[in-house]
C-alpha cells in the first residue's frame, strides 16, 4: 500500500475530511491531496505533523516494518581495533553513496545525507585532523 492510500485510510477512519485534515497541519487542502493521491510526499516535518495529528508511529505512515540490524564483532578485532575503524570508514562511504539511508522510517535524500555528513565533519574537526 503507498503512502496516499495509509494516510487516506487514516483520515477515513477519524471521519474527516482533506480540509480539516490540511486545516489541522497549517496547510492548504491540495498540498494535503497531493499527499494522498502520490502527486507529492510530504517533508519530514510534516510526517512528524501527521504522525502526531493521527496519534501513529511514523512506520505505520511511511509503511516500513521495523528493521533488525545484526553486527557481528569478532573478540579479536576489539581488541585490535580493526573492526571499529572499519565501522568509521564504513558510516561516511555509506553517506556518501546512492544506497538509501532511513531516519526513524523515513529516507534521507542526497542533500540530507550530506548535511548530516558535514555535521560530523564539523563534530569530530579536531579529531579529524590529528589523524
Amino acid at each position: 500500500m503507498k503512502l496516499g492510500q495509509r494516510l487516506k485510510n487514516l483520515r477515513n477512519k477519524r471521519g474527516l475530511s482533506q480540509y480539516e485534515v490540511a486545516e489541522k497541519l497549517g496547510i492548504q487542502r491540495g498540498r494535503y491531496n497531493s499527499w494522498e493521491n502520490n502527486i507529492a510526499k510530504p517533508r519530514f516535518d510534516m510526517l512528524e505533523k501527521l504522525c502526531d495529528f493521527f496519534k501513529v508511529d511514523i512506520n505505520e505512515i511511511v509503511g516500513n516494518e521495523p528493521v533488525e540490524h545484526h553486527i557481528q564483532v569478532n573478540k579479536n578485532d576489539l581488541i585490535s581495533g580493526s573492526n571499529l575503524n572499519h565501522s568509521k570508514t564504513d558510516f561516511k562511504v555509506i553517506l556518501e553513496d546512492d544506497s538509501e539511508i532511513l531516519f526513524n522510517g523515513v529516507p534521507l535524500s542526497k542533500k540530507e545525507k550530506e548535511k548530516v555528513l558535514k555535521v560530523m565533519e564539523a563534530m569530530l574537526e579536531d579529531d579529524l585532523k590529528e589523524d
